[in-house]
């Protein structure tokens, strides 16, 4: 059997955050209580926008589905570095790694093109309103955001099926909390051309396209609110845009640094850094901005907890 299909580790050892083990007890508390909030803030959005009807718009279709991909994308790492903070084990089996590799690339991926989507979205909204209920139809929304899980699905697969041909061989520390593909691929003693050749063509395909997409459609927006006479008008096209910029920030300003930079001036630190940001932190953030920001699903979520108290014994 040719050394492109075996492999002599069995697991990996994730190294995680912490230098010392002094610091593991606060990363424990810090990490569970960001954790109970992401997974109870994106629920809440889930809920809320699934119950009210008045929500059932391509708008907040495709942010229920922003909030799930969030939750996903945080329960795929957070929970493992918890347990192993909690029990000081460190290791993770060679397949579930890529089985967390696999799915930490999905919902990035997901997470990701449906910030354009979204994008797209208000463009049409405020510069072809009255167009807006022909082009954004239910079956164009579901055709998209179907045809987006299909596109992450098959990449994420190929990422993993390219890593699987590795051999790993003697040290097998990732210094990191999760199998991240980076760090992975340095503890390769094959060739890992075709892989880095891969990243670079995904990244362009699913982080500097979409965000191109987004700076084109904020600028046509900015061109149509400028020459809006109102005041209110004015005020409330930059209010429906204001949060999905929050978000495009948070999430683009980490993983263009991460995926897109040079590795010349990456370092382990800052990528630990940057993915604390996108898988813990932005998951974290997304509903407070969203949410604060809109009245309507500030009154769908004051209706959902209403209705849960009135219900509970």
């Amino acid at each position: 059997m040719g050394p492109s299909n075996q492999t002599s580790t069995s697991e990996f050892i994730l190294l995680g955050l912490a230098e010392s083990p002094e610091r593991e007890t606060l990363l424990f508390s810090v990490f569970l209580c960001m954790y109970v909030v992401t997974v109870m803030g994106n629920l809440l959005i889930v809920l809320a926008i699934s119950w009210d009807s008045h929500l059932h718009t391509p708008m907040y279709f495709f942010l229920a589905n922003l909030s799930w991909v969030d939750l996903c994308l945080a329960t795929n790492t957070i929970p493992k570095m918890l347990v192993n903070l909690q029990t000081k084990g460190k290791s993770i089996s060679y397949s579930c790694c890529l089985v967390q590799m696999y799915f930490f690339h999905f919902f990035g991926i997901v997470d990701s093109v449906l910030l354009a989507v979204m994008a797209y979205d208000r463009f049409v909204a405020i510069c072809h309103p009255l167009r807006y209920a022909t082009v954004m139809s239910p079956r164009l929304c579901g055709l998209l955001v179907g045809g987006l899980w299909l596109f992450s699905c098959s990449v994420s697969l190929t990422h993993v099926l390219l890593v699987a041909r590795l051999v790993f061989c003697g040290h097998n520390e990732l210094p990191h909390y999760f199998c991240d593909l980076t760090p992975l691929l340095r503890l390769s003693c094959t060739d890992t051309m075709v892989n880095r050749i891969f990243v670079l063509v995904v990244a362009g395909m699913v982080i500097a396209a979409p965000f191109v997409c987004i700076l084109a459609s904020y600028a046509r927006i900015m061109v149509a609110v400028v020459g809006v006479s109102s005041v209110g008008g004015r005020r409330k096209a930059f209010s429906t845009c204001g949060s999905h910029l929050t978000v495009v920030t948070l999430f683009y300003g980490t993983t263009i640094g991460v995926y897109l930079c040079p590795s010349s001036v990456r370092t382990v630190d800052k990528e630990k850094a940057a993915a604390v940001m996108y898988t813990a932190v932005t998951p974290m953030l997304n509903p407070f901005i969203y949410s604060l920001r809109n009245r309507d699903l500030k009154g769908a979520l004051r209706k959902l907890i209403q209705r849960k108290v009135a219900l509970s014994p």
